[in-house]
């Protein structure tokens, strides 16, 4: 079947998404109530106390879908117009999965500050942030600086990645029965992705993983020439010393984690990885490395993005779950801890993971309940 034509198809004929009245106006008593007069009353509760927004407007369940169009999936800087298509997808995600009002919300510039001010004017409508399809590295400091907004400000593409790709790699190790202390990790992209994926495995491992990102240049290592200041955090973050392109430093490597472009991982590249290899090939559409020839070249576990395949590492599986619980719990931000909650969750959600099954289906409605739970719970404990 063609996705592609059958979205346009149906995009044609209907929006997909509206809003929808949850009260009825059907009377003059109605009428009254839900607008004026006695919506004035509403109002002067909240201009005395402002912390009564959360329960007497939409704040309380509504998060809105932020993008400037500069990253869009694996299509590049398509500008805000092209992505208004995505951001509708997101927000029926949130709705249909999290029950959650979510609003896209594309804008027409790519300044930083700009974005940051806009969002910080919008704030007080929403209960939440979720940025999306920014281009690394602006998001990582418009992110940063809306941390002060008093309401869950994450950026999916960075931390929704890195809360299913760790999911992922706790269940596909307990496959080839390996510990993530003694590990080696390699990874292809230090964008958002990649930067928030390493971050989350040093944390969840206690710096015991060892971990090497490689870009277009080879590894990232301490003391390589010509660094963005990103990429030197990310050095110091991995204290790695290998150099070298990637088909040097993936050998006796247990794990591949790909988020960045098509082919770039061999055959014979997975080959001279340990037995019992994980590869996680994730770029959109077309992964890092075909599964059958990963297979075929001895992983033990593959994984793409893909839900053609098995093993879909998606973000569908962390986001609307996040989400909901931060809302649940009016958690003023999202933390480390918050995160690594999410991914043990949604790892608990397969009990027995096999090589061809260790994520539960984004269909599984069970998922958003224990990832949302474990996230409030978490955002209570730190209260």
């Amino acid at each position: 079947m063609d996705y592609g034509q059958k979205s346009i198809e149906i995009r044609k004929k209907q929006n997909v998404l509206r809003v929808i009245p949850n009260v009825p106006v059907k009377t003059r008593d109605d009428l009254s109530t839900f607008y004026t007069p006695g919506i004035a009353s509403v109002s002067m509760e909240i201009a005395d106390d402002k912390t009564k927004i959360f329960d007497l407007t939409m704040k309380r369940n509504s998060v809105a879908i932020v993008s400037d169009g500069s990253a869009v999936l694996g299509l590049g800087n398509i500008g805000p117009e092209a992505a208004l298509p995505v951001m509708e997808g997101k927000a029926l995600l949130f709705s249909e999965f999290a029950g959650i009002d979510a609003f896209p919300i594309c804008l027409s510039t790519q300044n930083t500050g700009m974005i940051i001010e806009t969002v910080r004017n919008i704030a007080p409508s929403f209960g939440g942030i979720n940025l999306e399809d920014i281009s690394a590295p602006r998001c990582f400091e418009i992110e940063g600086k809306l941390q002060d907004l008093g309401i869950p400000v994450m950026h999916d593409d960075q931390h929704g990645t890195a809360v299913v790709v760790l999911a992922g790699v706790i269940n596909a190790l307990k496959v080839v029965n390996k510990n993530i202390d003694s590990i080696k990790i390699v990874i292809s992209g230090a964008g958002a992705a990649g930067t928030a994926i390493a971050k989350m495995i040093l944390n969840y491992s206690k710096n015991n993983a060892k971990v090497i990102i490689v870009d277009r240049q080879g590894a990232i290592y301490l003391g390589r020439k010509e660094m963005t200041v990103e990429k030197k955090e990310l050095a110091k973050l991995t204290r790695n010393s290998e150099s070298g392109q990637l088909a040097s430093v993936i050998k006796s490597a247990d794990v591949f984690i790909g988020v960045s472009a098509p082919n770039v991982l061999t055959k014979e590249m997975v080959v001279s990885m340990n037995k019992k290899a994980i590869v996680f090939a994730m770029a959109n559409p077309v992964p890092e490395i075909d599964p059958s020839l990963a297979k075929a070249a001895g992983a033990a576990v593959v994984a793409t993005g893909r839900s053609d395949f098995p093993n879909q590492i998606n973000n569908v599986l962390a986001f609307p779950g996040i989400f909901r619980g931060a809302l649940d719990a009016r958690a003023p931000k999202i933390t480390d801890r918050m995160l690594r909650a999410a991914a043990e969750a949604l790892a608990d959600c397969v009990q027995n993971p096999t090589a061809e099954n260790i994520m539960p289906s984004p269909l599984d409605r069970a998922v958003v309940a224990a990832v949302s739970k474990a996230v409030s719970d978490s955002a209570k404990k730190i209260r």
